[in-house]
């Protein structure tokens, strides 16, 4: 039987390496958005930044483990069909229900949040962010596969 992903991902060895390339794979998905909501995200995010140093790694490294539970049935799924196609192609095809598990992670935290720059930040983007979210689906995929491999 296959390892459960939060023993591959969440393992103190692997951990550090996780959060740092989730944290890039975010910082590149803000940085290509394009139009007038691509303006609006990277607003947020340059103020989200602005407001505390290291606020994005720390977010990454807090959400991670929820991300990975949301994460881990799909994974389980992919295993059992049997892997026949990359990983990144198996969940862009279930983009839509990943989205909806990965932001139901944010939208309990931010929802929870005493920080009212954080929760007014998350309420503007939170119409956009199904979207948004299915669009980074493959680039998430191919980051667990990475770290799986």
């Amino acid at each position: 039987m296959a390892q459960a992903l939060d023993q591959i991902l969440l393992s103190e060895s692997k951990r550090p390496e996780v959060v740092t390339d989730f944290q890039n794979l975010i910082d590149e998905e803000v940085s290509g958005k394009k139009g007038v909501s691509g303006l609006a995200v990277k607003g947020v995010y340059g103020t989200v930044k602005a407001v505390k140093s290291g606020m994005i790694h720390d977010a990454v490294d807090s959400l991670l483990d929820d991300f990975v539970q949301r994460l881990q049935p799909f994974y389980a799924e992919y295993q059992t069909a049997g892997g026949g196609t990359p990983l990144s192609e198996y969940l862009s095809g279930r983009g839509d229900e990943v989205a909806d598990a990965l932001l139901g992670v944010t939208d309990e935290r931010a929802g929870n949040s005493q920080r009212k720059s954080v929760k007014n930040g998350y309420e503007k983007l939170r119409p956009q962010a199904k979207k948004h979210v299915e669009e980074a689906v493959p680039q998430i995929g191919s980051l667990i596969e990475k770290h799986t491999a």
